[in-house]
């Protein structure tokens, strides 16, 4: 199966070509808008920036893929808020050029969503909920998914929340190694204990990502971890997993942060759908940061 993987400089997408390097009846067709971070040793590498039309076309024709995974989003929630244009460009647009050169090529698109398209009203959610997002991130992600759904191609969208992992050369951290990185450099953190989430071990989704592959799922997926849990919660778990001063975590609630971007209470995923369709089994939130561990000391 010939799979092109969009945005593999990021972490899923770096886990991606971890995963997929190990399947031997996979030829991997890796793309972004760099050069990889991250050696490649089986497969093929294509500089490709998904919102110019014309690259995704040659390239999706040049390398004509079975499947697409897409995973590169402009995800960064406060830039997206001030800098809207770039967010659209980046997570619709882009998105309708890939539906394009799909539908043109006949290939499956698997995309990847967000718990951000709900307005946090009530969690955790299966994939009947209804999207309501409370900011623009949340907007630009549910008017991609609407493209597809509208398109005719062959489509998967799996939604996903709080990703946390190790990677080359990260150019954003994520919650686990900012917890762990401060609590090390001894500084007091305030965390939000009014927020709910699934946080996903980043291997977790890329293996999501990999079973809907290989059955061409269609249809919508909710792919997170199973244990739900606040961000103080998940602070505090961090620091007594790595031996770290708890003390030095402090909760406070959402209204304490002035950000541009409102950010939805309670999300998180009920995920029995992925796992009985095609056996979808995430770690535990504890197994995940055993996994961030060795991957830390290698």
């Amino acid at each position: 199966m010939r799979i092109l993987i969009t945005g593999s400089n990021g972490l899923l997408g770096q886990k991606l070509i971890t995963l997929l390097q190990q399947q031997p009846d996979v030829q991997l067709i890796a793309t972004a808008q760099r050069p990889l971070v991250a050696p490649l040793v089986k497969g093929e590498f294509h500089l490709l920036d998904i919102a110019d039309r014309e690259q995704v076309n040659q390239v999706i024709m040049k390398t004509k893929p079975e499947v697409i995974i897409n995973t590169a989003a402009m995800t960064n929630v406060d830039r997206c808020e001030t800098e809207r244009e770039a967010c659209w460009q980046a997570n619709v647009t882009s998105v309708h050029y890939l539906i394009e050169a799909c539908e043109k090529n006949q290939v499956h698109l698997i995309h990847v969503s967000t718990d951000f398209i709900f307005d946090g009203k009530e969690g955790p959610l299966d994939e009947s909920a209804v999207p309501n997002p409370v900011n623009y991130y949340g907007e630009s992600k549910l008017a991609a998914e609407k493209l597809i759904l509208a398109s005719s191609v062959s489509w998967c969208i799996l939604r996903t929340v709080l990703v946390y992992g190790v990677s080359t050369d990260m150019s954003r951290s994520n919650i686990v190694l900012w917890v762990k990185k401060s609590l090390e450099e001894g500084k007091t953190i305030n965390v939000v204990n009014d927020q709910w989430r699934t946080p996903t071990l980043a291997e977790d989704l890329a293996m999501g990502c990999w079973l809907a592959a290989q059955k061409k799922a269609e249809g919508i997926y909710h792919i997170s971890g199973k244990d739900f849990l606040s961000p103080f919660d998940i602070a505090v778990k961090t620091a007594r997993y790595f031996n770290l001063d708890e003390s030095l975590i402090k909760p406070t609630d959402s209204t304490q942060f002035k950000q541009p971007a409102r950010r939805p209470l309670k999300t998180g995923f009920v995920i029995d759908k992925a796992r009985r369709e095609f056996d979808y089994a995430p770690h535990s939130f504890g197994e995940g940061l055993a996994v961030l561990e060795s991957q830390l000391k290698d």
